[in-house]
C-alpha cells in the first residue's frame, strides 16, 4: 500500500512518506479533522520493531564499485534517519515507504547469530572479509537492545572470520572486549562514518546518530585497544559539507584514525525527493546553490547509477573535490590501504556441538 503522507515527526530525517514504486494503491493521510496534531502525539512517533524471518544473512555483492564481496546485516531499516541514505530504496521492497518507514519500521533479524554460524559451518576456507553494515548501520539503537551484531562477532571470533566494520555509532566501543581479541588475531577492522564536524548539522542531518564529537572519541579508544580504524567521509555533498573535508579528516587523524576513504553523496530512486525535500526544510537560501552543485558533479542530474562514476562523480567539482581529498589523506598518512586481515586462522563453527562434515 502506498502512503505519500507528509507529517511532523520530531527526532526524524524526515516528514516523508513517499509513494512505494512496487505498489499500485496509495493513501494519503488527512489531518485537517484533527485539532493540535502535536496534542495528539502524532510528532513523536514510534519505533517498530518488526521480526525479519530471513532464511540467510551473508549476501554477496558483484559491484566493481564496492570493495567488499560479502556482507552482514542484522537490521533492515535503520533508525539514524539519514536524509542522505542510499539504503532507503530497500525497504520499498518490503512493501514499505522509504521515507519514515525505513526509519522508523525496523526490521530485526532475531536468528542473525545462528544463520551466520550455519553459513560459515559449511564453509572450507574464509570468505575474504565480510563487512558489517554493507546496508543499514549495525550499531544503530536498537542493537543495544537486541545485541545481534555482538552474537554475529562472537560467531566471527570463534571461527576466525575476518570482519569489517562500517557505522557512525559510538556504541561500537560496547563490543571492545570482544573486538580486541579480534584485533590480536588480525580478524577485524572499524571504520567510523564522519560527515562533518559541525554538531547542529548533524544533528538535522543525522538525527539519531552519534555527534561528530562522540564518533572522534570512539575512534580513539579503538586506537588506543589497538584496534584498526579508519575514516569514511561519506558522503560527500557538494556546497553542504565538501568544504569540511580537510578539517574532518584532521580532526579524525588527531584522533586515531590510521586510513581514509570517500564518497560523493548518492541520490538513487526515491531517496532523491527525499533529500531535496530535506534541502528544502532546513538549508533554506543555500538550498539552489546545494543542487546546483550536486547536478554539477552528475552532468546535469541528482543521480547517476553509472559504475566507475556514481562512488566519485564526474567534471571540475567532483576532481576537486577528489584532489581535495588525496592531498589532505596523504598529508596526514591516510592514504596508505590497510593491510589485509588474516584468514588462516579459520574453522567451521561447532553446530549442535559437532563440526559440519564436509562431502
Amino acid at each position: 500500500m502506498k502512503n505519500a503522507s507528509h507529517v511532523s515527526a520530531k527526532g526524524r530525517g524526515t516528514p516523508m512518506n513517499p509513494a512505494n514504486r512496487f505498489e499500485s494503491v496509495e493513501t494519503t493521510a488527512d489531518w485537517e479533522h484533527l485539532a493540535g496534531v502535536e496534542e495528539c502525539g502524532v510528532s513523536a512517533l514510534p519505533t517498530q520493531y518488526l521480526p525479519d524471518e530471513s532464511r540467510s544473512i551473508v549476501s554477496t555483492n558483484d559491484s566493481p564499485d564496492i570493495p567488499f564481496r560479502f556482507s552482514l546485516n542484522p537490521y533492515r531499516g535503520c533508525q539514524h534517519g539519514c536524509a542522505y541514505c542510499y539504503a532507503r530504496p530497500t525497504h520499498e521492497f518490503l512493501g514499505m515507504s522509504a521515507g519514515l518507514d525505513f526509519e522508523s519500521k525496523i526490521l530485526v533479524k532475531h536468528r542473525a547469530a545462528e544463520l551466520f554460524r550455519s553459513w560459515l559451518s559449511k564453509r572450507r576456507e574464509a570468505a575474504d572479509v565480510i563487512v558489517l553494515s554493507g546496508v543499514t548501520d549495525c550499531y544503530q539503537p536498537c542493537e543495544r537492545r537486541y545485541r545481534l551484531t555482538r552474537q554475529c562477532l562472537e560467531v566471527a571470533l570463534e571461527a576466525g572470520q575476518p570482519i569489517g566494520i562500517v557505522t557512525k555509532n559510538a556504541l561500537v566501543l560496547r563490543d571492545l572486549d570482544l573486538l580486541r581479541r579480534m584485533a590480536e588475531q588480525n580478524l577485524i577492522r572499524v571504520s567510523i562514518s564522519l560527515t562533518t564536524l559541525d554538531s547542529e548539522l548533524a544533528r538535522v542531518m543525522e538525527p539519531r546518530c552519534s555527534t561528530p564529537a562522540a564518533r572522534l572519541r570512539a575512534m580513539g579508544a579503538l586506537r588506543s585497544a589497538n584496534i584498526p580504524v579508519g575514516v569514511m567521509t561519506a558522503p560527500v555533498i557538494p556546497g553542504l559539507n565538501d568544504s569540511e573535508l580537510p578539517a574532518v579528516l584532521e580532526a579524525a587523524a588527531e584522533a586515531g584514525a590510521q586510513t581514509a576513504g570517500y564518497q560523493l553523496l548518492r541520490l538513487p530512486l526515491s531517496v532523491e525527493p527525499i533529500f531535496v525535500d530535506w534541502l528544502e526544510r532546513t538549508q533554506g537560501a543555500a538550498r539552489q546553490r546545494i543542487e546546483s552543485r550536486i547536478r554539477a558533479t552528475r552532468g546535469g542530474e541528482l543521480n547517476a547509477s553509472r559504475f566507475g562514476e556514481r562512488m566519485r562523480g564526474i567534471g571540475q567539482i567532483a576532481d576537486s573535490i577528489r584532489s581535495v581529498f588525496e592531498v589532505w589523506a596523504r598529508k596526514l598518512g591516510l592514504d596508505e590501504p590497510p593491510p589485509p586481515l588474516d584468514t588462516s586462522r579459520f574453522r567451521p563453527p561447532v553446530i549442535d556441538g559437532q563440526q559440519w562434515l564436509f562431502p
